[in-house]
């Protein structure tokens, strides 16, 4: 089984909801650029420092 294929297939989609709740945050333009620059420079650290410090979605409560 190739799990490289798998964990990469994983983080892509991770990556493409990071970039869809960024879109839909309530962050300023500028914000919601560099979170979506980030996300798709480092994959995978992107996503993690998204995850921790990212704007929050307008969907949630403030």
């Amino acid at each position: 089984m190739e799990y490289a294929g798998i964990g990469g297939f994983i983080l892509l989609v991770l990556n493409v909801w990071a970039i869809v709740s960024i879109i839909g945050s309530g962050a300023t333009t500028g914000s919601k650029v560099l979170w979506t620059l980030v996300v798709l420079i480092l994959p995978l650290l992107g996503f993690i420092a998204w995850l921790v410090a990212g704007p929050r979605s307008s969907r949630m409560p403030a």
